[in-house]
């Protein structure tokens, strides 16, 4: 969820205000979409996140300080060489489009001052980062040749060209009465998208909005509507003009009932009832979009993330399948015993039947109290003694493959829920070193082949650690071997451990410094364990708890894997509103 033209206007306008005349002394890029551009102002110094990710493009100013990866991207590397040092000259809009226009004095040659262009496309899966000085590209985040865009390239070199606008209007620089004409052209079309068509900058949110306050439905047709509609819309379109010449701004975020985003603008949203929608306001637009990063966990959003989620999920179903196929060969494996009671009643009877004659017999089997018959196949090139030794043959075999497909079920049992482990373990990575641990345990573990090219050093990544509300500490390991470290290495003896009960999920420490752990800070950790666990979004999850004197790591056992005693068990339903407060400081991050 993003904001359209129309809603990131204040934003920009806003940005202008506080970071114009500040100067660039640091540029990181931590991942492959995201940069931060640490500006510089008379006592403080801001942080300006700017990101391409396709389903959230964003840009504000944060408090979130990333790592800084030990080699800087080739992008981040020209920012640095060309901005560092700088000064913003302006931030504005391309009209009332998704474009954000950063302009930055730098010193040049004899020290002029040469002006580049820092240009954010927030539009989508199109969204880049732009480089360019008087009109020509310096660089680009994502470059697009001939191949991938017939429409405009975007090469070092090349003229910068602005992405295809259709000819909308800007109503905040035009007359309303020629927006409204405008509509009045697409008289086969609903309201709705004669707004979204007439209308630059203006997105579903925005569109549906004018609607509801007007009092009609989205599925209006121009062609139905009469002059006295189009006044209603006239009226409620003046109204958002003189809101955004006032700067008299409500930034407004909806969250459904499970606590997603499902729309944001800066003005009220009646279109959401607060019955089925929580509607929560703030000061300025920028506050908006820094509390939104706590329902989308976009400060961790690592897009890194996606290729380890794609290799342990295929993984997973890998060894689901290898799983199935040896336990549909164990069911035919666990029918040995009947090729041994053919050998035996063969072994009784071979006497009474001569050799190469018959296809098949039927004798009574010794075997069975009702003296039920047996019919028994035969090989006519073999003996009667021969055929016997056949099916004891088939037996043994059957036999020895039982116990061999039964330790190669177990041992594929064990490798799925260590696998899972993995799994839930990248959803808790937060840094790079998070990602570098995920990689290690991973190729480690044979899931990933191992790497010849030696990587920079990358400092050792830690587990959360949170401050709860009775001032004791929480830890929460990320990784399998933050797991095994956090709870053999770290903790006390007297100190809480918790984990979800036959589920993955992190190994959760509450530092008792040998105080008595009352019963609300215990089912708080049991909430937050539940919620970095693959049951996060369930309700009633089961969380054991125990003093950590009662854990036990078995010999051999695979990282993370701890047997226990004495342990009780918690049902609890995580609350966000309760734990994201707690979730989304953690002491062990800048």
């Amino acid at each position: 969820m993003s904001l359209d033209g129309f809603s990131l206007n204040p934003l920009i306008n806003e940005l202008n205000d506080k970071l114009a005349g500040g100067r660039i002394d640091k540029i990181c890029q931590p991942n492959k979409q995201d940069i931060y551009l640490y500006i510089r102002q008379p006592g403080q110094t801001y942080i300006l996140y700017l990101s391409i990710n396709p389903q959230n493009p964003m840009a504000n100013i944060t408090e979130f300080q990333p790592d800084n990866p030990p080699e800087p991207p080739v992008f981040c590397m020209v920012l640095r060489k060309q901005l560092e040092g700088g000064r913003i000259a302006s931030i504005s809009q391309y009209g009332l489009d998704r474009m954000i226009l950063i302009d930055i004095d730098t010193l040049g040659p004899k020290s002029l001052i040469i002006t580049k262009t820092l240009i954010a496309e927030l539009m989508g899966k199109y969204s880049n980062l732009i480089l360019m000085q008087d009109g020509t590209i310096i660089e680009a985040f994502r470059r697009v040749g001939e191949n991938s865009n017939r429409v405009r390239t975007v090469l070092p070199g090349q003229n910068y060209e602005v992405p295809p606008i259709q000819d909308k209007i800007n109503i905040l620089t035009t007359d309303t009465n020629s927006f409204i004409e405008r509509l009045k052209t697409y008289q086969e079309a609903t309201l709705y998208q004669a707004i979204i068509a007439s209308g630059l900058g203006f997105g579903p949110i925005t569109a549906k909005e004018i609607i509801f306050l007007a009092g009609f439905s989205n599925d209006l047709l121009i062609k139905d509507m009469d002059e006295m509609d189009f006044s209603s819309i006239t009226n409620i379109i003046d109204e958002l003009k003189i809101m955004y010449q006032e700067k008299n701004f409500s930034p407004t975020l909806v969250l459904d009932k499970k606590r997603k985003i499902k729309a944001m603008a800066p003005f009220a949203l009646h279109i959401f009832n607060e019955k089925d929608f929580t509607l929560k306001t703030y000061a300025d637009i920028n506050a908006l979009l820094e509390d939104s990063k706590n329902y989308t966990n976009s400060y961790y959003n690592l897009p890194e993330k996606d290729f380890y989620r794609k290799t342990i999920h295929n993984e997973i179903n890998r060894l689901t399948k290898k799983e199935k196929i040896l336990t549909e060969e164990l069911a035919k494996a666990q029918k040995a015993e009947k090729y041994k009671i053919k050998a035996d009643n063969l072994m009784t009877y071979q006497y009474q039947f001569k050799d190469h004659q018959d296809k098949e017999i039927t004798v009574t089997n010794i075997y069975d109290e009702n003296y039920a018959p047996i019919t028994i196949a035969l090989d006519t090139k073999l003996t009667i003694i021969q055929n016997m030794q056949a099916y004891y043959k088939k037996y043994d075999k059957l036999k020895r493959s039982t116990q061999m497909l039964e330790i190669q079920i177990n041992r594929c049992q064990k490798d799925k829920e260590y696998a899972l482990t993995i799994e839930t373990a990248i959803e808790a990575c937060t840094t790079i070193a998070d990602i570098e641990d995920i990689k290690s345990e991973m190729i480690k573990a044979g899931f990933l082949p191992p790497e010849n090219k030696k990587k920079a050093s990358i400092a050792p990544s830690k587990p959360f650690k949170f401050a709860l509300p009775n001032g004791m500490f929480l830890f929460v390991g990320k990784n399998n071997y933050q797991n095994d470290k956090l709870t053999f290495k770290t903790a006390h003896s007297d100190d809480i451990w918790l984990h979800t009960k036959d589920i993955p999920g992190s190994h959760v420490i509450i530092d008792t410094k040998g105080d008595e752990v009352d019963e609300d800070t215990l089912f708080l950790a049991a909430q937050i364990a539940g919620y970095f666990s693959k049951a996060r979004g369930s309700s009633k999850i089961p969380v054991d708890y125990v003093e950590c004197r009662y854990l036990k790591k078995p010999s051999g056992a695979k990282p993370g894997f701890v047997i226990f005693t004495n342990n009780k068990t918690l049902y609890v339903t995580p609350d966000e509103d309760e734990i994201m407060p707690i979730i989304n400081k953690d002491l062990n991050k800048k």
